[in-house]
């Protein structure tokens, strides 16, 4: 689908220069001499590159629409992870690269949604939220209540994160794995 280069908005995929491009960040720019144009930082999908650039409105970029499937982890061999897509149960194999520093979120039967673009997978999303065990939190310190009274605890996939002082080794909380923080407690 064609779209002018104003109507390019953050997540849009486009194709440009002969490659899959994300944009990251768009700003409409009217300067006081000249046309309008958008400045678009855009993210390359398949090696990870970033460019900016600038559309006006005159210019006209294909949109591209990327197929989302849903498909469940099912175990980790080595340096490739193994998905099922629950339709089909056609088993997927992908990089842990691919997938990057939240592969360590990843647990048996989780649901993730796989970006493809003829029938390519380009992206992977995870639950934003997964509930993890503190393998090991540092004791409170006594007095520390004028600074942030955060302390640094170890969750069972073997990441720190800062949790509040009440937390302690066994407990299951709740963590953001897009900022890889905790939420709350778990229930």
């Amino acid at each position: 689908m064609k779209i002018n280069g104003n109507e390019i908005r953050p997540g849009y995929v486009i194709e440009h220069s002969g490659g899959l491009w994300a944009a990251v960040r768009t700003n409409h720019v009217k300067p006081g001499k000249g046309g309008a144009f958008n400045q678009v930082e855009l993210k390359n999908l398949i090696d990870g590159t970033k460019l900016n650039e600038r559309f006006r409105s005159s210019e006209t970029v294909e949109r591209i629409h990327l197929d989302m499937k849903d498909f469940t982890f099912l175990y980790a061999e080595g340096e490739q992870l193994v998905f099922m897509d629950i339709e089909t149960y056609e088993q997927l194999e992908l990089a842990k690269d691919f997938v990057g520093d939240r592969a360590s979120f990843l647990q048996d039967g989780m649901k993730v949604t796989v970006e493809l673009y003829e029938d390519r997978p380009i992206g992977i999303a995870l639950p934003d939220y997964v509930t993890l065990e503190i393998i090991e939190a540092d004791p409170v310190v006594k007095g520390q209540t004028a600074a942030s009274s955060y302390k640094p605890a170890k969750m069972e996939n073997g990441i720190r994160v800062m949790v509040p002082p009440f937390i302690e080794t066994g407990e299951r909380i709740v963590v953001d794995t897009n900022e890889i923080t905790y939420v709350r407690r778990a229930e």
